[in-house]
């Protein structure tokens, strides 16, 4: 048995003869009467307190103790009472993912996992306690979809807390405790009318951003970060290479979403629109940092700008053009005088991406050149999202047979 038991209310004695008695402590009869004390793997002391006719129960917990040190189960008892905020903001710190993506780590677990669970030992979690969040954050948040990022954040974040010895395992993979699970919503593509009345209802400097995303599927941060060298005119490309992107408030330039570095066919018609746009709109220089709000400053000539000569801003764009446009076309309703336009997330720039992947799959282009144009970690994914608007394989099945019977 690991370390030893401690009788704190009785002690050995010396006699004169040299002889031990057993006599009382001035602690008898008072407080917990048995301390188990054992060394941890870090070579400290650790001890855990019981009270008077419980000496087994301390027993059986160094027995147990020296059971999970030597399977690799151990937990500190002092670490496992750091809170779960606590740790929380600690690994926060340490994330080694792009700042935008930790900063809304942080912000989803400072409104949605810290008032419910920031104050209990992290080292207490049971899956009880993870059904219980779940059944409250399903009241304060409709969105499953939402929810389930949420999910994901605490989950990975329990994940991180079992790697450092503070709980035995992650209490969101309990069987009994079941994700979010958002209700699957088939991607509905523009029609070619939409995409053009939308197009016609921007302003003359902006249309032009209709036609990239649509006929070459750039995501928005990608082509409002679109620099001239990127367009090969001769050999009919796009380079995609950067976007630009909006961190804790600052934007930047940075690699496209998961650093997926891409050559995208730019088509003769899309080609004579951009460079009838540059003749118009000549593109501006533009200095940014690099990945970072502090990071080393790049100069880019871009083929978008605003009004007054910079970098477009997203939510500037969303708000006051792509909206007022979609209003125009009928797409969404018209906002009332002083007051915002209903949220649109189905019908944002990202649905020039679905009328692209669209277009594709209808004149029979295959899933894994599809996704590597639109920048996809995974065909799969792709084709999850867009299977539905696959060609079917009824025709060419009933003409194979009809074809094989008649001697074709």
């Amino acid at each position: 048995m690991a370390g030893h038991i401690q009788d704190r209310w009785y002690k050995d004695e010396k006699q004169n003869d040299g002889t031990t008695k057993r006599v009382k402590t001035d602690r008898h009869g008072t407080g917990l009467r048995y301390r188990a004390r054992y060394i941890g793997p870090d070579g400290t002391e650790k001890s855990k307190s019981f009270p008077d006719k419980q000496k087994r129960l301390a027993e059986q917990w160094l027995t147990k103790t020296a059971a999970d040190m030597a399977g690799g189960q151990y937990i500190d008892p002092r670490a496992g009472r750091i809170t779960f905020q606590q740790y929380a903001e600690s690994w926060i710190r340490t994330l080694t993912m792009e700042d935008n993506s930790s900063a809304a780590a942080e912000r989803r677990l400072r409104l949605h996992a810290y008032p419910y669970v920031g104050t209990r030992p992290i080292g207490s979690f049971q899956p009880g306690h993870i059904r219980t969040w779940l059944s409250k954050l399903e009241a304060d948040v409709p969105a499953a979809s939402h929810r389930l990022i949420i999910y994901g954040t605490v989950s990975s974040l329990f994940n991180a807390a079992v790697d450092d010895s503070l709980l035995p395992k992650n209490p969101c993979h309990a069987r009994s405790v079941k994700a979010p699970q958002p209700v699957p919503r088939r991607v509905t593509p523009w029609t070619m009318d939409q995409v053009r009345n939308v197009r016609a209802n921007l302003p003359e400097r902006l249309r032009a951003t209709v036609d990239v995303g649509a006929g070459c599927g750039l995501r928005q941060g990608e082509i409002f970060g679109l620099p001239v060298d990127a367009l090969d005119f001769d050999g009919g490309w796009i380079a995609v290479q950067q976007q630009l992107k909006r961190i804790k408030g600052k934007f930047v330039f940075s690699p496209p979403k998961r650093g997926k570095l891409r050559d995208v066919p730019l088509p003769t018609v899309i080609a004579g629109v951009l460079q009838a746009h540059m003749e118009e709109f000549p593109p501006v220089e533009v200095t940014l940092p690099w990945m970072k709000p502090n990071g080393p400053l790049v100069t880019k000539r871009l083929v978008f700008v605003g009004s007054r000569g910079s970098h477009i801003r997203a939510s500037n764009f969303d708000d006051h053009k792509w909206k007022p446009a979609l209003a125009a076309a009928g797409i969404i309703p018209h906002a009332e005088k002083g007051e915002r336009y209903e949220s649109a997330r189905e019908h944002g720039m990202h649905a020039l991406r679905h009328f692209y992947a669209s277009v594709l799959l209808d004149s029979g282009e295959n899933i894994r050149a599809l996704s590597t144009y639109l920048g996809h970690s995974d065909p799969g994914f792709t084709l999850r999202v867009y299977t539905h608007l696959m060609p079917s394989s009824e025709g060419r099945t009933r003409k194979a047979v009809d074809n094989a019977f008649r001697g074709v």
